[in-house]
């Protein structure tokens, strides 16, 4: 997709994630639902164990290293995803850590925490399952360091910034290119979607390439009505960036799939995990992809997906989550 790299020329990266990804089809998972699937592995982006944001960090890590910021601050939950990456950012280019963590300090940290721990990276607990309450103490620990004398680079959860949107436009393109390499007709996109990141950039890639296809967020924790407000907020101000615009009518969301809340299992989402590590030797997490192909699946019983439709299934990482 020449096009997107084009528009995206003169931002500057610095590159993090090893590309191209592995593109493959799911035989097996295909045989047995009588659909078309293929997997994009964006779990193999190959820095600090991989998943989907190291692509967001080829930009937003070009961004701090230009604003001559020696800090970065990063929030999520105990075993987000982004700030494992966000440590090994640090570890690699030298910037101070602190991660804003809302859940208990456990005893023995696990699986994102060790990591992150291991990375070196600055661990502040806050137990709660406020985001206000987190995004306050996040605030108040950046007005510490910066009164300590600390070029602090702040962001969101997830990283979910329009600079941060590029990577996955970027991720769109590669996409078209596997589906060309392989002389594929992709009619859909599907994928576990929370910070609205990672969907944005795959709209804005629609948008800047003109693809007539579907992409699908199958949401992890967000009302289906607010992520889609997230998704068209964020792909637009990015796409002030490459003077584009987004149409809201290519914006698919589905909150069905939650279940209780973010990071409780449902029975479909452990069902998939089984399903992908048995029939493809593929590891899921029982947060984001488990329910994402939770969803996936029941869209090919329910006949959402048809039998001469192809569809990508992206897989965003976080089976370390596993080891939780």
């Amino acid at each position: 997709m020449n096009k997107i790299k084009k528009t995206l020329v003169g931002i500057p990266q610095v590159k993090i994630t090893l590309t191209p990804t592995p593109f493959h089809h799911l035989h097996n998972i295909s045989k047995i639902n009588g659909c078309n699937l293929y997997i994009k592995r964006d779990d193999l982006t190959g820095f600090a164990l991989g998943g989907n944001k190291t692509r967001k960090f080829d930009f937003l890590v070009a961004d701090a290293l230009k604003q001559g910021c020696d800090t970065i601050i990063g929030i999520g939950a105990n075993q987000s995803n982004f700030c494992r990456v966000l440590s090994g950012i640090g570890s690699k280019f030298g910037f101070e850590i602190h991660l804003i963590l809302s859940g208990r300090k456990p005893q023995n940290p696990t699986g994102n925490l060790r990591i992150d721990h291991i990375l070196g990276a600055h661990v502040h607990h806050i137990d709660t399952t406020d985001s206000e309450e987190r995004m306050n103490y996040a605030l108040k620990i950046n007005q510490q360091l910066k009164e300590e004398g600390k070029k602090v680079y702040f962001l969101p959860p997830g990283g979910s910034t329009p600079l941060g949107t590029l990577g996955y436009a970027q991720g769109f393109a590669e996409i078209m290119e596997d589906a060309l390499k392989y002389n594929l007709k992709i009619d859909k996109i599907i994928h576990a979607s929370s910070s609205a990141g990672t969907q944005a950039g795959l709209v804005l890639g629609q948008a800047i390439s003109g693809w007539k296809g579907e992409i699908h967020g199958i949401s992890v924790d967000t009302p289906q009505v607010e992520l889609a407000k997230n998704v068209y907020d964020l792909a637009t101000e990015a796409g002030k960036m490459c003077n584009i615009k987004i149409d809201k009518n290519n914006i698919f969301t589905d909150d069905s799939y939650v279940g209780k809340g973010y990071g409780i299992r449902t029975k479909a989402c452990e069902e998939a995990v089984n399903l992908f590590a048995r029939k493809e030797g593929i590891f899921l997490d029982y947060v984001y992809t488990g329910k994402g192909a939770a969803g996936m699946l029941d869209y090919c019983q329910k006949g959402k997906i048809k039998s001469d439709e192809n569809v990508i299934f992206l897989h965003t990482g976080g089976n370390i989550q596993l080891f939780e």
